[in-house]
């Protein structure tokens, strides 16, 4: 069957610096090579920004604060998340499929007041187990996951205290929460966010696969670092949770290649009507 290849364009939001969420999010989209033609964008570094003509959108984690700060990328990246949700609002339009991670996640919740963007108390770094809200079990995608999941959570801001009536009116919901920490007063991050039909948001790293996170963890200045800020016993946990594979390993295979392979079936049902194996 001859399909004209679903067009998706990548953000990467890591301004040049040396990262494993950029590997893994090819490594993923090589998978469907066969339905699929990707582009890469490098916003901060050199300011490109892709235009409307995408069906799917996958935008990075990254460093720094997502709060914005004047910068040139900015205005045209926010314009890029808005025109997207009104297209995907005129009637009869073929929808446009968004992704966000983290940075990029926690820069839409702020641009539409969906949440408070602030700066954690203390980083957060790991693997974490992650709960799913009464929307969240329902979810297309987070749905498919147990509860709780576990995921790799590495941020120094946070999404808290959801304007849940401005989610709702949306059309959107809040589908996930990071860790219950009874031992601390501090407000549980929102984790997950459906934006939209078609737009989801995280705010932990779907895309982190266990040999790429290994990889990273067993670099000596990174091992030495973690060990430095978190202890060696913290170390030994992250090491000891990237070899269990119901752990990263479950999230990394079910978050993001199951929103691709919904999305290419959105805009080519023909394919699992006749059994094609995306």
């Amino acid at each position: 069957m001859n399909i004209k290849p679903v067009r998706i364009a990548v953000l990467d939001m890591y301004q040049g610096e040396p990262n494993e969420g950029m590997r893994s999010i090819k490594a993923i989209l090589e998978r469907f090579s066969k339905f699929i033609d990707y582009t890469l964008y490098d916003v901060r570094s050199e300011n490109k920004v892709p235009d409307l003509s995408y069906d799917i959108y996958i935008s990075s984690g990254g460093p720094g604060c997502p709060l914005p700060v004047g910068e040139e990328w900015e205005q045209p990246f926010f314009n890029l998340w808005d025109s997207l949700l009104k297209h995907n609002q005129e009637p009869g339009a073929r929808k446009k499929y968004a992704f966000l991670i983290c940075h990029s996640f926690q820069m839409m919740a702020h641009h539409l007041g969906f949440g408070k963007v602030s700066e954690r108390h203390s980083p957060s770094f790991g693997v974490f187990p992650i709960h799913k809200t009464e929307d969240g079990n329902k979810d297309p995608i987070i749905g498919r996951l147990p509860e709780p999941f576990y995921a790799v959570d590495s941020r120094e801001w946070q999404v808290t205290t959801p304007d849940i009536t401005k989610i709702v009116q949306s059309g959107g919901s809040v589908l996930c929460l990071e860790k219950i920490r009874p031992h601390v007063p501090y407000e549980r991050a929102i984790m997950g966010v459906r934006f939209s039909n078609e737009f989801l948001g995280v705010q932990f790293h779907p895309e982190a696969d266990a040999e790429g996170m290994y990889r990273y963890f067993a670099r000596p200045d990174k091992k030495e670092k973690i060990i430095e800020h978190y202890g060696l016993e913290k170390y030994n946990d992250m090491i000891s949770s990237l070899a269990d594979p119901n752990k990263i390993e479950l999230t990394h295979h079910a978050i993001i290649p199951c929103f691709i392979s919904d999305a290419i079936e959105y805009f080519y049902p023909q394919l699992s009507a006749v059994g094609v194996k995306i």
